[in-house]
């Protein structure tokens, strides 16, 4: 069912993006009303937010609430685009979650138990799959679950509402780097490598893996920020 899905999405996708590329709808143009372009493209209205969703991270298109779709660029362009940089860059997105999560993570290994382990696991297996399949939607759920289910355990409530009230946008920050398709795995193996710390019951190996996988994860879309020299491990 995934994979079907996926494939009806990334067919659109690449129907929109030729059809740009070529012309058909010129740089500043808006594109046909929903309703229209899905049954033209004989796709479900979320199938076509998806790939609509998927021409913005590259960087073509503009989606404005309440006002259409326009075409932002003719190619795909290096890095990507960033639909919430009016409430919080993407570099400073990360930044935060570099932050809490990484305080967090340090909080879950002290309080780590096997039921939590196991659904960290099963998480995991399914995140496999997904990204097996290509299916970016729920990997990236997976994903926002993932780290969720671990500062939750943390115990510490002011972090988890701030990360929950800004679900969306740390969604999106997930799903970026999902968009080189060529490195999707890497995903599943950062995890891996904060699960087995967090499993050992390592405050800084879970700390650190999990820091290291949002540099990463922010560099796969293209985001490079600064981070604090660490210290000599004792």
């Amino acid at each position: 069912m995934r994979s079907n899905t996926q494939t009806v999405t990334e067919a659109a996708t690449e129907t929109i993006r030729e059809r740009i590329e070529r012309g058909d709808y010129p740089v500043g143009s808006a594109l046909p009303a929903q309703r229209q372009l899905s049954e033209e493209l004989d796709i479900s209205r979320a199938a076509l937010r998806e790939a609509l969703s998927t021409l913005e991270a590259l960087g073509m298109l503009t989606i404005r609430a309440g006002k259409g779709v326009y075409v932002q660029s003719a190619q795909a362009v290096n890095g990507q685009a960033w639909r919430f940089a009016e409430q919080s860059s993407l570099p400073d997105t990360y930044q935060v979650r570099y932050a809490l999560e990484g305080f967090a993570a340090r909080m879950a290994a002290l309080a780590m138990t096997d039921d939590v382990i196991d659904a960290l696991e099963e998480n995991m297996a399914a995140l496999r799959q997904a990204l097996a399949e290509g299916d970016l939607d729920t990997a990236s759920q997976l994903d926002f679950a993932f780290h969720m289910r671990i500062i939750g355990v943390a115990g510490n409530g002011a972090i988890e509402a701030i990360l929950r009230s800004s679900s969306e946008i740390m969604k999106e920050s997930q799903r970026l780097p999902f968009y080189r398709r060529d490195l999707l795995q890497l995903t599943y193996q950062e995890h891996r490598a904060i699960l087995d710390a967090l499993k050992a019951r390592d405050c800084e190996a879970a700390g650190r893996s999990i820091e290291a996988h949002i540099t990463a994860a922010a560099q796969r879309a293209g985001v490079y920020f600064p981070t604090p020299p660490r210290g000599e491990k004792r």
